[in-house]
């Protein structure tokens, strides 16, 4: 009796000091411990690659040749994979072009259409080594009404707001083989002779203008995202361009009715004054500079 008292006595002790009252007959079990590991998401490397390139996504960058601006380029944005209706069919570009670096070969090309013996414009003179100096900025938005769809979508409407200046310059000359030993021109009606029988001076246009551009363009996929991009419209400008003349002085006669005089500079310049005036009437009707460009630009 003493033994089966100390062995429940060494029982009760053993007990976790934890355990809670349970009723008779209650089957107790050690409940599951069930643990979670967390882990972090994952990123495919698909989304991965996309993520890192998608900021390119419709930057493109253009460069070619302006008819009336010399070497052209733009940069812009035009995302044709937007998801977006309106986001697909929308651009802008800055477009600017300059005939500076290519300066020498436009003069070398106007002076192969007027030709060793010039262009004749009367009076025995001609206009000969022509030159041309020319710049453009843009800030234009473009409009693809077929958005990406294969062919159409290249077609695009543009707008904007464009400035720049245009500089023609020519010489003018004349040689006259008679026995007066002098060489006549007219002036507003104003007879004027260079003795030497040859005359010489300068025929400028210049053209500074500004105001809101309308055009239309194309874009010609050739692989990847490499293009030839086409461009023509025109600026709406409220100035015209400018015609002067230079005539030297040296050497130079008027006729007085009698006789042969030194000139009259102040009179001399109103009677050039008077001719450009004539010209210049006709040019005042056209203040629409046109705009032509065609080149290759790259969309990524």
């Amino acid at each position: 009796m003493n033994k089966i008292s100390l062995f429940a006595l060494l029982s009760l002790i053993t007990l976790p000091v934890c355990a809670t009252d349970v009723p008779v007959g209650t089957d107790v079990t050690t409940p599951e411990v069930k643990t979670e590991t967390k882990s972090e998401p994952k990123i495919a490397e698909t989304e991965k690659s996309e993520s890192k390139g998608s900021f390119l996504d419709g930057v493109q960058l253009g460069v070619g040749a302006s008819a009336t601006g010399g070497l052209n380029g733009f940069v812009g944005y035009a995302n044709k994979k937007a998801d977006s209706f309106w986001g697909k069919r929308f651009g802008v570009r800055f477009d600017f072009a300059t005939t500076q670096p290519v300066e020498s070969v436009i003069n070398d090309a106007i002076d192969s259409v007027v030709g060793d013996e010039g262009i004749d414009v009367g009076d025995n003179l001609t206009i000969s080594h022509g030159k041309m100096d020319a710049k453009h900025f843009a800030a234009l938005i473009d409009f693809y009404p077929f958005g990406n769809t294969w062919f159409l979508g290249g077609w695009r409407l543009t707008g904007g707001y464009a400035f720049g200046d245009m500089k023609l310059g020519a010489d003018v000359a004349g040689v006259f083989d008679g026995p007066s030993g002098r060489y006549e021109f007219e002036l507003s009606g104003k007879k004027y002779a260079y003795t030497g029988n040859t005359a010489h001076g300068t025929a400028n246009l210049d053209w500074k203008y500004h105001g809101p551009y309308v055009g239309t363009g194309f874009d010609f996929g050739l692989l990847a995202g490499l293009k030839i991009y086409v461009d023509a419209g025109v600026v709406f400008t409220n100035r015209a361009a400018e015609l002067s003349l230079d005539v030297p002085t040296d050497n130079l006669q008027q006729f007085n009715g009698t006789t042969w005089d030194p000139v009259d500079v102040p009179e001399l310049d109103a009677a050039i004054q008077e001719t450009l005036s004539d010209a210049q009437d006709t040019l005042d009707d056209f203040k629409f500079y046109p705009m032509v460009k065609v080149g290759l630009m790259y969309r990524f």
